[in-house]
């Protein structure tokens, strides 16, 4: 029985991409993040401890929702932390 051929290609070799240099935070990133996260803490530690009276007193329990927004959004930034 006769030997097939073989092939004379070449290994298939990528082209050299683009060099990533290593990945850096903006300057905002970190600071925003945190006080962002510290306002919502505060924001709800204050409607938990007056009894919704601060920081508005027109919109009683959803000054629970703000805080708790300006802690999403807190985390919502730490997806971008490199």
């Amino acid at each position: 029985m006769p030997k097939s051929r073989l092939r004379k290609k070449a290994a298939f070799t990528p082209p050299p991409g683009p060099s990533a240099g290593p990945k850096t935070n903006p300057a905002w990133l970190v600071p925003t993040m945190l006080v962002l996260m510290l306002v919502g803490l505060a924001w709800i530690v204050v409607t938990y401890i007056s009894g919704s009276r601060y920081p508005i007193p027109e919109i009683g329990q959803w000054n629970l929702a703000i805080g708790f927004a300006f802690v999403i959004s807190g985390f919502g930034l730490t997806t971008r932390w490199q």
